[in-house]
């Protein structure tokens, strides 16, 4: 399947570790990661999905496919900007929210438009929305992608 991964373009090293390790955990499993492709969570996740012979697509914001992270295989430049954030939640068959700012936020709320499940690992808390956002909170990389597979059978 493939799952995009959300978080911020900016994060601290042990949320990059966080991150590689789900790139890992979905590698390992032979699910395909979409995220942002970009810098911070999406370049970790990638990494460890490369890490681990997985595939990755990166969904850019600007014009230009050379803008992506080393680690992504499929490079889709939209020059959308943030607007590309309804294609990452869109192009996963779930999601994994990581830590992350107001644009991983306007991810999650575009899960919950396209009705992906939602799995969140240090992410937003969105317990007010829960009439329109499923969001299932996990404890560890393994945990968010068994959780994203059950919601998928």
């Amino acid at each position: 399947m493939r799952v995009s991964v959300i978080g911020g373009g900016t994060i601290t090293d042990e949320q990059a570790d966080r991150a590689e390790a789900v790139g890992r955990e979905l590698g390992a499993r032979d699910h395909t990661v979409v995220c942002g492709g970009r810098g911070g969570t999406m370049a970790a996740v990638c990494c460890g999905a490369k890490a681990e012979g997985g595939t990755t697509i990166g969904i850019l914001p600007g014009e230009r496919r050379a803008g992506a992270n080393e680690y992504v295989d499929v490079p889709i430049a939209t020059g959308l900007g943030h607007a590309r954030n309804a294609l990452v939640a869109l192009n996963g068959d779930a999601v994994i929210a990581l830590a992350g700012g107001v644009g991983t936020l306007t991810e999650i709320g575009f899960a919950g438009i396209y009705d992906r499940p939602v799995v969140g690992l240090e992410t937003h808390d969105v317990s007010a929305l829960e009439a329109e956002i499923t969001l299932e909170t996990v404890e560890t990389p393994e945990a968010a992608v068994d959780a994203v597979e059950r919601a998928l059978e």
